[in-house]
């Protein structure tokens, strides 16, 4: 194992997209990248980047084990983790089968809890870590177009809630940011009237906050979910 005096962040979901955007802004603020994500994506950027990669996905504790272990071997230690995740099942609310709920419950919930179980006990060594957990604005509005979206992701900001509780003391805070509409993905143009801003957001402004709440400016913020939708979601 080598040892570096650099912030190392590991990201989950980090090959392209919003997770491309985080990486590429954290590496630009210093921070020496760990990256995760089911295509080779990952692999290329951290070579572009100068860090390391490993295939895998969320839902799997072996994948997410496996990025855990090259991070220590590669760097010794961990500052910062991304948790991103894919896309679960769609479907008629009772006709989503038992296999899809649970690989959903894998996907969005087990995935921030085995991620936090490998590395709290790192950032409890070094004294101080930082979680970043990207949702969805629509969490806690929601939708039958995406039931086990909305009813684990809902779930995700409860963890996160009982997990700042519970190290807030230990200065390792955890935090969900909740995108709303970002060209990560290819919107119908009419969408942007959805927002009141009038256009869909850009994944470095999620990179931006992302890189903001794992900073010691954020010192003082943990439990949170911060929504960076333009201003589309209704709940108050």
């Amino acid at each position: 194992m080598s040892e570096t005096t650099k912030p190392v962040a590991l990201i989950t979901g980090g090959g392209r997209g919003m997770g491309e955007a985080i990486a590429r802004e954290l590496s630009a603020q210093g921070y020496q990248l760990a990256l995760m994500s089911p295509s080779g994506s990952c692999e290329k950027l951290a070579t572009e980047l100068g860090g390391v990669a490993s295939r895998g996905v969320a839902e799997k504790a072996e994948d997410l084990k496996a990025i855990f272990d090259l991070t220590m071997k590669t760097y010794g230690r961990i500052d910062a983790v991304v948790n991103l995740s894919g896309h679960p099942p769609k479907g008629d609310l009772l006709d989503i089968s038992d296999e899809n709920w649970a690989l959903g419950s894998d996907m969005m919930i087990l995935s921030l809890v085995r991620m936090a179980r490998l590395v709290t006990p790192v950032m409890l060594k070094q004294g101080k870590g930082a979680f970043v957990n990207i949702t969805t604005f629509a969490a806690y509005e929601p939708s039958l177009v995406f039931p086990v979206s909305r009813t684990y992701r809902a779930a995700a900001g409860a963890f996160t809630k009982l997990y700042s509780d519970r190290y807030a003391a230990d200065n390792i805070r955890m935090n969900c940011i909740l995108p709303g509409y970002i060209d990560s993905l290819n919107h119908k143009p009419e969408t942007a009237e959805k927002v009141p801003m009038k256009r869909i957001g850009h994944v470095e402004e999620i990179a931006k906050t992302a890189a903001f709440l794992l900073s010691d400016g954020a010192g003082y913020i943990t439990g949170q979910n911060i929504r960076v939708d333009g201003g589309v979601t209704r709940h108050v």
